[in-house]
């Protein structure tokens, strides 16, 4: 049997198990959302002025940039996790969060004088940002990989840096209610780099824990 037949077999029988492959992703996106959410109540917690922020555009906003990257990287992992199963569409949905963050971005330039870029971009969370999403996302992380391992995933290494975007992104939504520093030019730093460092991760974990 030849690749092209293995991969067509190996689809078939993924097809055959739909449903149940279906609830058991739901399920681990479930136990990964309250794992992210006990390690971050466990340590760090929501700021003090949680409802007032919750008024300003800005806050608001960094909870649009980290679902919108969960949503369209669970999308992706689902088809990645199938052999042979043409991600190429939901890859490109992928670049939504990334174009949203990059507008306000802009939109942040021409309303804040250029003597508070620098200011906004380092804040005063950058170590915890970069520390506290990579820790609130490990657990995650680990599980959508045992998730992986359980499918037949074709490309371990974009499979496990695709399950790493979506730790991440998990990690980050809880994190930025607990952030001070709402600006786009911070979010879009320090934010992307914390997701980053998980897909990283995720991409060398996939490469040797999800190989066939």
């Amino acid at each position: 049997m030849n690749t092209d037949e293995l991969i067509k077999t190996l689809g078939a029988d993924v097809k055959t198990t739909a449903m149940p492959l279906g609830r058991m992703w739901l399920v681990v996106l479930a136990f990964a959302a309250v794992a992210a959410a006990a390690v971050f109540f466990m340590t760090i917690g929501m700021r003090p002025d949680f409802m007032q922020a919750m008024q300003t555009i800005r806050f608001l906003f960094k909870f649009v940039f980290t679902i919108t990257l969960a949503i369209t990287a669970f999308l992706a992992l689902r088809m990645l996790a199938m052999p042979g199963a043409p991600a190429g569409r939901y890859g490109r949905w992928l670049l939504v969060a990334p174009f949203l963050m990059a507008a306000a971005v802009v939109l942040e330039l021409f309303a804040m004088p250029s003597s508070d870029w620098g200011k906004r971009l380092v804040g005063n969370n950058m170590m915890i940002c970069l520390s506290f999403i990579p820790l609130i996302g490990l657990v995650p992380l680990a599980a959508l990989l045992v998730a992986l391992k359980q499918a037949a995933p074709t490309r371990p290494a974009l499979s496990g840096a695709v399950a790493g975007l979506l730790a991440g992104a998990l990690a980050a939504t809880f994190y930025a209610a607990h952030c001070t520093d709402d600006s786009p030019l911070f979010v879009a730093t320090w934010y992307s780099l914390a997701i980053a460092a998980l897909g990283g991760i995720g991409a060398l974990a996939g490469r040797f824990f999800l190989r066939w």
